[in-house]
């Protein structure tokens, strides 16, 4: 395996989180915002003539600055753990290149970090949950999505243990296999949340949760893309100056 510095792939691997922020914060304006003004248009009319509270930041500031910012700080953060992800993936998980590499990376933390905690806790708009189990729900789906990483990464390992006898297609089915299965046996054992009023409208839910997906999917494939592209042209390089001097070293 070529030696790249760690600090060259992190620092791209922020670069890339920030340029795939840019499409990620597209997205959550053009889907997010309607269901969310929706929902606070439900909420406000619950709650007339109990009193409103005044808003500490105006609703058009959370929408367009407040909206970027955690969109952009979100995006550089994940994008310098999974260039340290990648750092130690590279050459340990098969013969692939840097591209597939942060590809399969990708895929691996849409499906661990945005799907399968999605799927047992899906975000849920405001007004459509009882604000004062906020914290217990949070803490459930950070659960969700702790034991969606351990359970990723032990399928990992099983998968690259039952190669050398199963093969690698079937090492891989059968480690996937494995990972649906625990993930179901997890799914069964932790709580569930339902606390979306009746009356709450359907299509504002289903258009929300719709938007928050779309916005994990576009996040990581947008990564993958990139961050593929800068890794590359950081090893490759190398990987020749490497093959050069061997092959100079040989002729000697």
């Amino acid at each position: 395996m070529v030696n790249i510095s760690v600090g060259s792939l992190l620092g791209r691997g922020m670069l890339a989180g920030l340029l795939a922020g840019l499409p990620t914060l597209a997205v959550a304006y053009l889907l997010g915002e309607g269901p969310i003004d929706s929902a606070i248009a439900y909420e406000d009319g619950h709650m007339a003539g109990h009193g409103m509270e005044e808003e500490l930041v105006s609703r058009t500031l959370q929408s367009t600055a407040g909206l970027a910012t955690g969109i952009v700080v979100t995006s550089v953060a994940l994008g310098g753990i999974a260039a340290l992800v990648f750092a130690f993936a590279l050459g340990r998980i098969g013969r692939f290149g840097p591209r597939a590499t942060a590809l399969l990376l990708s895929g691996a933390a849409f499906t661990a970090v945005g799907l399968v905690p999605f799927l047992k806790y899906p975000a849920n708009p405001p007004a459509s949950s009882d604000p004062e189990t906020l914290n217990s729900r949070t803490a459930l789906f950070f659960l969700m999505i702790a034991l969606s990483v351990l359970l990723a990464v032990a399928a990992v390992i099983l998968g690259r243990r039952l190669a050398p006898a199963l093969g690698n297609w079937n090492a891989t089915v059968a480690a996937g296999a494995a990972f649906v299965v625990a993930v179901g046996v997890a799914y069964a054992l932790l709580p569930s949340v339902s606390e979306t009023p009746e009356d709450f409208p359907a299509t504002v839910l289903w258009e929300f949760r719709v938007a928050a997906l779309a916005i994990q999917a576009t996040l990581w494939v947008s990564f993958g893309l990139v961050f593929g592209h800068l890794a590359e042209r950081l090893i490759h390089p190398v990987t020749r100056a490497v093959r050069a001097a061997e092959g100079s070293a040989s002729a000697v």
